[in-house]
């Protein structure tokens, strides 16, 4: 690759990344993303400092230190669509030379750790666990763009779900960092979470529109593949691990339960749950 042009990747003023408003120096190694940019506080507040802040559209970034290790907890908004920007923009901090245009000669690889909250698929998953993402399965487009590679076992369980729920695309299905799963997941329910490109139809919920799969919740419910179940589902790990793997970060999607759609049931406390989620990494980091 030689040199990228202005069009395709876009700077500021002060050259930094257009949507994320970083430099490259405003980034640590280990990285924690959340949703709601409101949860960026959530973090930030157990840091022991918090020594540089940008707020920039939903991307709220906050970088500091938590007991004595260099972290940094970026807001990404909702959706793979999002968080497509927000990996291309990161890595561009980490691997590429934003003044020469070029990419830099030696690889820098993140850590990535996803806090999110999530639907329970299945029954026996109690509200207010905590599950640690194995695999995605992406219910979103953005792979139809992206010359990502899919076989084995992974080929076989997007075709199978494609043809069960009647979809007019294959789903893509990724791994995460096995690394960081054994780092962070501890005593987390290991799971397979089913990403979705929006809240309501997409996830079988109908509230005055008509849904094309009325049997979406059902066959999620009931789909196995050999030993493979799904158990959850949300809006982003997908498109964190099919980028991940693309661009060689490692990568973990960590999820609170607050709801089980089986049980048509919602937790209370639900920020409580969330909390206790985000000390847990905090301190397995």
């Amino acid at each position: 690759m030689g040199k990228i042009p202005e069009s395709e990747l876009i700077l500021n003023k002060d050259r930094s990344v257009y949507h994320l408003n970083l430099k490259p120096n405003q980034i640590t190694d280990t990285i924690i993303t959340v949703g709601d940019p409101s949860r960026v506080y959530m973090v930030s507040k157990y840091f022991d400092d918090v020594e540089f802040e940008m707020n920039r559209r939903e991307f709220i970034t906050h970088r500091g230190t938590y007991n004595g290790k260099k972290i940094t907890v970026i807001s990404t908004g909702m959706g793979t669509d999002n968080i497509e920007i927000f990996f291309t923009e990161l890595d561009a901090l980490a691997n590429i030379d934003l003044r020469k245009r070029e990419l830099k000669g030696r690889k820098r690889k993140l850590k990535i750790i996803r806090i999110g909250t999530s639907g329970a698929l299945q029954e026996d998953i109690p509200l207010g666990s905590h599950l640690v993402s194995d695999y995605a399965v992406g219910l979103d487009t953005l792979m139809c763009f992206y010359d990502f590679p899919q076989e084995g076992k992974e080929k076989e369980i997007g075709e199978k779900l494609q043809h069960q729920i009647g979809l007019p695309f294959t789903p893509y299905v990724a791994q995460g960092s096995q690394s960081l799963k054994d780092q962070i997941g501890g005593d987390m329910i290991i799971g397979n979470t089913v990403t979705c490109p929006g809240f309501y139809a997409p996830q079988g919920r109908r509230i005055r529109l008509e849904l094309k799969y009325p049997k979406l919740m059902e066959t999620l419910n009931y789909f196995h593949h050999n030993d493979f179940w799904l158990t959850n589902f949300e809006m982003e790990t997908a498109g964190y691990y099919s980028m991940g793997r693309m661009l060689g970060h490692e990568v973990l999607s960590v999820n609170a339960i607050i709801a089980n759609r089986i049980q048509n049931k919602f937790a209370k406390n639900s920020t409580e749950v969330v909390d206790n989620l985000i000390k847990k990494v905090l301190d397995r980091i």
